[in-house]
């Protein structure tokens, strides 16, 4: 049935290129992701699909025009699977209703296998005194009459799926797993109408109670994973208090507001927009934003980003974002275009499952042909071809690689670390050299005022009031310094400073040049060669301040950690004096100064020579094409665009510490995924050939199928943690 709600309210564009993301139903194993994307990629005017198994979600993009939305969900609906806008509620509602069914048909399933078992055990008991071959039919048609309806209803999600797959002229796990228990059943009515002593309906109920038990578990541990892969939709509001001319305030939905729009944000609430504050003073939790915890003072003319929290005072607000094009928007998008974008093992795993369908099918059927050749009975051999169908498993190679991604993504963002890339774990866990920008990487974004100690309480207070009508950034730093709060009247002289009267005398705050305060300010260059120098004049005194960007809270610490691992350089632009400081500070010996962003790519492109793998740690509109070249590279959120566009990932707030995660927990990763895959394909290569000669049953093939798919996804969960090394 098509979705009935306007989906353009779902649709992202950009550049002439429109995206949708959905939650589909149905989606059981890597041959259904191979289903869906090459159908979808038949539909004219699409560009791409991709599915993540974990999450059940398919992305679609298409060129804008070409196509409406409801023609995405009835090419899905043609093949087989139903598929609704992605919104948290529709993806928990899906996997819910999908367990309670599943939940429904394991009961069913269960009563069945345990009535049918005590009627065989019956005749088991009496094997040896040969009960009569009229009482044996007897209790062969009791277990039918038991076992049929009870399939019939139990195995429902299998044939359903199957039926779907096969009308779309497809092929899925469940067409196997359908065939093996549809063979199973045929072949005990068959044995029984033949008056034959052995029946193997015990065996098809038991076979279903733990397929359903595998696939209930498979879908509880998906959803677990899901779980630590961050839903940002969760923490959105999607309602604001919206502010009318005349005072009126009317709860409205953030589709209806628009730039420009006054909201109200009330104590207690999240903030559900971007904007500015153009009223009220309060203290805001930005942990989501800043990834630290403690909270914020704003007042008005601060900026305010939705999905924070607002503690303690009211606050009128200025929309600059609502519906969409919020920071928490470009947060989602880059966490999910992370985890669905195929790195180099899903694309590994994608192939492997796509021969999955048609290489079982005709391993089941040389097995039944072999074993006939042998000599057996086809009875017999029909048994050991079931038990091969049902005994190859695809969702553990279909979630190997998948599932490990999603742990990993939503472990990175707890720590503070977004991934821009579907590749960027791997690569993440390659690299073995670190290389740093300084300015705003290493250093705090925002400069500060380095010899507050060594100025004077009055001095400050005045330099603060003059630099609030500065916008220059060392004025700011001055202000924030001084904590001033009210601004003299005061003229600016761009490029130089400003001036005031202050107490019937001339006050400047401006450059050395500007205040004439060259013999002050040498002392104060010496002392910290890596400031910036601002003075303030008055008459009969001058006073000098250094205004510098620290190092950001953990960087000696994080630095320290790296260099246990990596070799660590430090690449910047600055001057000598200011990048020496630095790098003896943190330890690290090997840095160049002075770098224009061709003399940054020289570098990498020498060490990429020299067989190192190198991340890029930096920040400004100058270290974007240093960020492209290296092998892998990491922005702070407080990047100019174009870096944070060419960063492999970005990490939020003023620690460093995420970058340090992000190449641990990547190590941990890569080796969760191999191990995976191997599990994967070790499992095959031992249990395939058991049933092929015979030792397993399908009791035991059901059981080893779901459990390999059970262990591959607890193993990915295991990324959710990587504890840090001590310097």
């Amino acid at each position: 049935m098509t979705d009935l709600r306007d989906l353009s309210l779902f649709v992202r564009r950009s550049d002439g290129v429109a995206a949708i993301d959905l939650v589909v139903d149905g989606v059981n194993c890597g041959a259904c992701i191979v289903t869906i994307e090459k159908g979808l990629r038949r539909q004219a005017g699409v560009r791409g699909a991709r599915v993540n198994l974990a999450s059940k979600r398919v992305t679609v993009e298409w060129n804008d025009g070409a196509l409406d939305p409801p023609v995405i969900l009835e090419q899905l609906e043609a093949l087989g699977y139903p598929a609704y806008p992605f919104e948290t509620s529709a993806v928990d509602d899906v996997a819910k209703d999908s367990e309670k069914r599943l939940l429904r048909g394991l009961g069913v399933a269960a009563f069945g296998a345990m009535n049918v078992m005590l009627l065989s055990v019956s005749l088991w008991a009496g094997a040896d005194s040969d009960p009569n071959s009229a009482t044996r039919d007897l209790f062969h048609w009791l277990s039918a009459l038991v076992a049929l309806p009870c399939a019939a209803y139990a195995a429902q999600p299998f044939y359903e799926s199957a039926a779907k797959a096969l009308r779309a002229r497809s092929t899925n796990m469940d067409v196997p797993i359908s065939l093996g228990v549809t063979l199973a059943l045929g072949l005990s009515v068959f044995q029984t109408l033949a008056h034959q002593q052995l029946a193997y309906f015990d065996s098809a109920m038991m076979l279903l109670m733990f397929l359903l038990a595998g696939r209930f578990l498979d879908q509880r541990m998906r959803r677990r994973t899901r779980d630590f892969a961050v839903n940002l939709s969760a923490i959105r509001a999607d309602r604001a208090v919206k502010l009318f001319e005349g005072g009126e305030a009317r709860e409205t939905p953030l589709a209806a507001i628009r730039p420009g729009d006054l909201v109200l944000v009330r104590a207690g609430e999240r903030v559900a927009v971007d904007g500015t504050v153009e009223d009220g003073r309060s203290d805001i939790d930005q942990s989501l934003v800043t990834g630290e915890t403690a909270s914020v003072a704003v007042l008005p003319g601060a900026q305010v980003y939705a999905g924070t929290v607002n503690l303690s005072g009211a606050l009128r607000v200025r929309v600059q974002s609502a519906a969409s094009g919020t920071l928490l928007d470009e947060v989602r998008g880059l966490l999910d275009k992370a985890v669905e974008q195929r790195s180099s093992y899903v694309q590994l795993a994608d192939r492997a499952a796509r021969l999955y369908v048609p290489v079982v099918h005709l391993t089941a059927l040389s097995t039944f042909i072999g074993w006939l050749l042998l000599g057996a009975g086809w009875q017999h051999a029909l048994v050991i071809a079931i038990t091969v169908l049902i005994i190859t498993c695809p969702c553990a190679l279909g979630l190997a690689v998948p599932a490990v991604q999603v742990v990993a993504a939503g472990a990175l963002f707890r720590r503070g670390l977004i991934l821009n890339s579907g590749e960027a774990l791997e690569r993440l866990a390659e690299a073995d050299t670190v290389v740093f920008d300084k300015t705003g990487t290493l250093t705090q974004p925002r400069p500060m005022l380095a010899n507050s100690a060594d100025i004077r309480a009055g001095d400050l207070a005045l330099a603060g009031s003059l630099a609030l009508t500065s916008r220059h950034p060392l004025a700011k730093a001055v202000a924030e310094a001084a904590g001033a709060k009210e601004p003299m009247a005061a003229q600016e002289f761009p490029g130089q400073g400003v001036s005031a009267m202050h107490r019937g005398e001339p006050v400047r705050l401006g450059s050395v040049a500007w205040c004439q305060a060259e013999t002050e300010a040498a002392p104060v260059a010496a002392a910290w060669p890596d400031a910036s120098l601002i003075a303030l004049s008055t008459p009969g005194r001058v006073v000098v301040f250094a205004v510098r960007q620290g190092l950001r809270s953990d960087a000696i610490a994080v630095v320290a950690d790296l260099a246990l691992r990596h070799e660590v350089e430090i690449l910047s632009g600055d001057r000598e004096p200011a990048v020496a400081l630095v790098a003896r500070g943190l330890g690290v010996t090997r840095f160049e100064a002075g770098l224009k962003p061709a003399d940054k790519i020289a570098r990498l492109k020498a060490l990429a020579s020299a067989g190192r793998r190198t991340l890029m740690v930096g920040d400004g509109l100058n270290d974007a094409p240093a960020l492209a070249a290296a092998h892998v590279s990491i922005s702070p959120i407080s990047a100019a665009h174009i870096a944070q566009a060419q960063a492999d990932a970005i990490f939020l707030g003023e620690r460093l510490a995420p970058v340090a995660d992000a190449l641990r927990l990547s190590a941990k990763a890569r080796r969760l995924m191999l191990e995976n895959l191997w599990l994967s394909v070790v499992y095959n290569l031992i249990a395939v050939p058991l049933a092929i000669f015979g030792y397993v049953t399908p009791l035991i093939a059901a059981l080893a199928m779901s459990g390999s798919s059970i262990l591959v996804t607890l193993n990915a969960l295991r990324a959710r943690d990587a504890r840090r090394a001590r310097p």
